[in-house]
């Protein structure tokens, strides 16, 4: 599946600023949302990660009503596949002509609720690599904006964009835009974990950020999929990246803090680490006590139990591959921003069943040990599939548009 997405925004104070509770109207041709009203930045720094296109989505409102989760991160808004500077879901689905999503996002603001928009994430053309600047970028994710009447927005800057200088001074400047032409705008940037922090392209983001004097709500790292044990190996991570953001731009730690955030991986990862509940506590507890701006997942999508529980040792986009009672893992988002999930025990939704491995296929079957070539082709699930690039370890057809495996149909 590969390393999956997060965020960007810009405060300097310690504690988390809240937004007033403000009431608006949406009102645009596509009918793309209802009225809502602003959360606190707390709960847009909470939001968990889920996909409305792919991966089996869940149903916002079941979330809401079995954790009292509020806010959710949805994801992901690409340049559209066949080129062009114009924002897509998925890379396939114009927003401009929108109405799917924009439901989901009306429904979740009938109970009380909000949403924030991810752009980029792993794979994929983001509008950062397909647009000639920063202007013609953040004109790009206006569009978003304004068609969703948010309140928050997530740069998830991570590959392979962030290995182009020129695409990264793109977004972090479209970030900057933003933030000046929509006051009050939570924006967060994520990008890749690694155990001293993030790695060398990460550095040079934070490096651009500096340079272009753009200050987010929030730096936050994914500290997975990059040889980490369980919660100790995350909060390290974190520490350092504590320190990195000192360095980079002057702070003191408790300011580094302030603008710092995690994005976690529930269950199993694409490398075959494990994080379970106990993990997201640990790491909760570590980003409370040190009043961190945010703690959130990929993905909700993710946060229900496979069958049979541990997927066969394999990781899927739709289950986490560890034993668990649906949306265990929002709970903890709903911690973070300080509410405390009801205690009853919900109605569940069905837990995704994975598909069996290849049936009557001429290929060979996938298998989670081998590396894989771009062209070479496996068959799973009685489909024969083509690899778009190097992959190990990565299912075929559980992460969609960005996967590594190309769908050649049915054998």
């Amino acid at each position: 599946m590969k390393r999956l997405r997060a965020l960007l925004c810009g405060v300097a104070t310690a504690a988390l600023a809240t937004a007033g509770l403000a009431a608006f109207t949406v009102q645009q041709a596509s009918g793309a949302t209802a009225a809502t009203t602003a959360l606190s930045n707390r709960w847009y720094a909470a939001a968990p990660y889920l996909m409305p296109h792919d991966n089996n989505p869940p149903d916002a409102g079941a979330i809401m009503d079995a954790t009292g989760l509020k806010a959710f991160q949805l994801a992901f808004v690409l340049a559209p596949n066949g080129g062009g500077c114009t924002p897509t879901w998925d890379g396939t689905s114009p927003v401009s002509s929108d109405t799917a999503v924009g439901a989901v996002v009306s429904a979740i603001r009938a109970k009380g609720g909000d949403v924030s928009v991810s752009i980029g994430g792993y794979g994929g053309t983001k509008l950062g690599q397909a647009c000639s600047d920063a202007a013609s970028t953040a004109a790009a994710y206006q569009q978003v904006i304004t068609k969703y009447q948010l309140k928050a927005i997530d740069f998830d800057l991570e590959e392979p964009e962030y290995e182009n200088a020129a695409a990264i001074a793109h977004e972090i400047g479209a970030a900057k835009i933003l933030q000046q032409n929509n006051p009050g705008l939570y924006v967060s940037v994520t990008t890749a974990g690694t155990a001293d922090g993030t790695g060398w392209f990460g550095k040079q983001m934070l490096n651009e950020a500096k340079a272009q004097g753009f200050t987010p709500n929030n730096f936050s790292i994914m500290p997975f999929d990059g040889g980490f044990n369980g919660a100790a190996a995350q909060t390290s991570a974190l520490t350092n990246f504590n320190s990195l953001l000192q360095s980079t731009f002057g702070w003191d730690a408790a300011t580094a803090y302030a603008h710092q955030g995690f994005s976690g991986m529930n269950g199993r990862s694409d490398t075959g680490e494990y994080f379970s509940q106990a993990d997201f506590q640990t790491v909760l507890d570590y980003a409370t006590s040190h009043r961190m701006d945010r703690f959130t997942f990929w993905s909700l999508n993710r946060d229900r139990q496979c069958t049979p529980p541990d997927n066969n040792g394999t990781t899927s986009g739709t289950c986490s591959s560890v034993a668990q009672s649906s949306w265990d893992f929002a709970k903890y988002s709903v911690k973070f921003a300080g509410v405390t999930p009801p205690t009853t025990t919900p109605t569940t939704t069905p837990p995704t069943t994975t598909p069996p491995p290849g049936g009557h296929c001429s290929a060979a079957a996938w298998s989670s040990g081998a590396v894989y070539t771009a062209g070479s082709t496996v068959s799973y699930g009685s489909h024969t599939w083509k690899a778009k690039w190097w992959t190990q370890n990565e299912t075929p057809g559980t992460t969609g548009e960005w996967g590594a495996w190309q769908d050649l149909g049915a054998c």
